[in-house]
């Protein structure tokens, strides 16, 4: 069915658009460029000021669902009407129920609500649905795909797949058609959470499918000219340090600042932080503490625009990922893939999926996570050795153009989205 038929696919979303999902906006772009007629539902509006170019290729028509139900009761109790007349209701009321029962939250029941919207208000053209993120947005999914009768599939990401009650995860792969994660370490942890029972689909096949998200080249900035050698030992022209992430206890920027002020004083260097988050003034005090406010510049959320343009004036990219006090944790952050096409070295952590891409002392530096003393050891070596780092950068940028391209993955889950099981197809082994 071609766009002007009216979307085939709704794509069950957190938010829309979000500064820090690009992979996300960079796959519906793919998608629709693939002929997949979408409709995007946020389950909340941006709160982002800026926005990516990518989300602007993005045609498909967004629709926003009531983040509280209190916030739209006419709303969502116009819906309730029309959802208890479904042939599917019974059945979703019983899911819900049974999830309540476990999860006695008010969450729980918002996302009841938000699935009655959903389902009440889905187009007839909807033949499917597809949830990204395992948590909230596919238990919405889960029921509104249950009241209409539709089958639904779900990208499971990060900490979507290590905070998830395991009963969760095992109800839902029961459920949905197939899934797609984008780290190996997700993909086993997947396994390991639900039985072979939940996994299989009618057809045989598995359910659980490792696609990575990759980059699309096409449009990303072409990697600026080779920069200069610096070696921190210039006062006036110090190796720039740079970090894109949200400002969240996973991403370890409470290590990185102890890592940067163990640095010896003789290499000078300058610290640039690209993100926003719930820890920013708490961090700024701690570099404040640590008496290196005075090289640490805090740019806060920015667009890609901006992210490519800190990228380009940087020498080294670091990211000190590590696992949270709730488990939460990165999966394979598509920054440290940008960096390294845009010609920058890495150093990074042995945390959660880095270890896919980074291999260490080959396409980048690895230390364990939570660990300043060695992080600093490790910034200390990349910043006083201008070759290393530009031996490491072409590896690794290398590696991203060979296996990291996100064209493969986004026919895979295109094919699937039309129905077709997808086996041993070429999509489906570079995914692998």
């Amino acid at each position: 069915m071609s766009q002007k038929d009216g979307p085939t696919v709704a794509v069950i979303l957190k938010g829309w658009p979000r500064l820090s999902e690009t992979f996300i906006a960079q796959e519906i772009a793919g998608l629709e460029a693939q002929g997949i007629a979408l409709e995007l539902w946020s389950m909340r509006r941006p709160t982002d000021k800026a926005r990516h170019p990518v989300h602007d290729r993005v045609a498909a028509r967004v629709v926003y669902l009531p983040e509280y139900l209190k916030d739209d009761p006419r709303r969502v109790f116009s819906a309730w009407l029309k959802a208890r007349r479904l042939p599917g209701y019974a059945a979703a009321r019983a899911k819900f129920l049974a999830d309540l029962q476990r999860d006695r939250t008010s969450n729980r029941v918002r996302r009841w609500g938000q699935a009655l919207v959903l389902a009440a208000e889905l187009p007839d053209t909807i033949e499917r649905l597809y949830a990204h993120f395992l948590h909230t947005p596919a238990s919405v999914t889960r029921y509104a795909a249950t009241l209409r009768g539709l089958p639904w599939s779900v990208s499971a990401h990060a900490k979507d797949i290590w905070t998830s009650e395991s009963w969760d995860v095992r109800e839902k792969l029961a459920d949905c058609a197939w899934l797609v994660t984008c780290t190996n370490v997700g993909l086993q942890r997947l396994r390991e959470l639900a039985p072979k029972s939940s996994r299989e689909a009618a057809d045989g096949q598995d359910k659980l499918r490792l696609v990575y998200h990759g980059l699309d080249f096409a449009h990303l900035p072409p990697p600026p000219p080779a920069r200069p050698p610096r070696d921190g030992s210039d006062p006036a022209d110090p190796v720039v340090i740079l970090s894109v992430g949200r400002k969240v206890e996973k991403k370890g920027y409470d290590d990185l600042l102890n890592a940067l002020a163990s640095l010896p004083a003789a290499l000078h260097w300058r610290f640039e932080h690209v993100g926003a988050g719930e820890l920013s003034d708490a961090l700024k005090a701690q570099a404040a503490s640590l008496g290196i406010a005075d090289r640490c510049v805090w740019h806060g959320g920015q667009s890609q625009k901006a992210v490519f343009a800190a990228l380009a004036r940087a020498d080294l990219f670091v990211l000190a990922s590590k696992k949270a006090a709730d488990g939460d944790q990165d999966g394979l952050p598509n920054v440290l893939m940008e960096a390294a096409h845009q010609g920058l070295p890495l150093v990074s952590t042995q945390a959660a999926a880095i270890g896919e891409f980074v291999e260490d002392g080959e396409t980048g530096l690895l230390v364990p996570p939570a660990a300043p003393r060695e992080l600093g050891l490790a910034l200390g070596r990349m910043i006083a050795d201008p070759a290393l780092r530009r031996r490491l950068a072409g590896r690794a940028g290398e590696v991203v153009r060979t296996r990291f391209s996100y064209e493969a993955g986004v026919e895979w889950i295109a094919s699937a989205l039309q129905g077709r099981r997808v086996g041993d197809t070429a999509a489906a082994r570079a995914a692998e």
